[in-house]
């Protein structure tokens, strides 16, 4: 039985530093993959005014007790003071993709 499939969700303000934190997700097994984005115009209240930015969506597929590790890449690299990750659960999918996203991150 794999372990439990999760959705970390983040966004970048810049396409090549996405681009590096996929790369060094999937090249660590800490992702089987990692979905960048088209830009989006995102609009938020920060500080107690509304602001927008332009970012990059990066959709992270990976195994919950992996969780804490990709945060902590994330953090890493990311250049905002409050970034946003979070994590979905994967309720339901296609059997041998959540196998696959499982093997795909197992320690080698």
């Amino acid at each position: 039985m794999p372990d439990a499939a999760i959705l970390v969700l983040t966004t970048l303000p810049d396409h090549a530093v996405a681009q590096s934190l996929a790369r060094a997700l999937v090249a660590g097994r800490l992702a089987a993959c990692v979905n960048i984005g088209a830009p989006v115009e995102s609009m938020y209240h920060w500080h107690g005014e509304i602001e927008t930015a332009r970012e990059f969506p990066v959709a992270i597929k990976t195994r919950a007790p992996l969780y804490a590790q990709v945060e902590a890449a994330i953090v890493a690299v990311h250049p905002y003071e409050l970034p946003e990750i979070i994590a979905v659960p994967i309720v339901h999918g296609l059997p041998r993709y959540l196998d696959w996203i499982d093997a795909e991150t197992a320690a080698r």
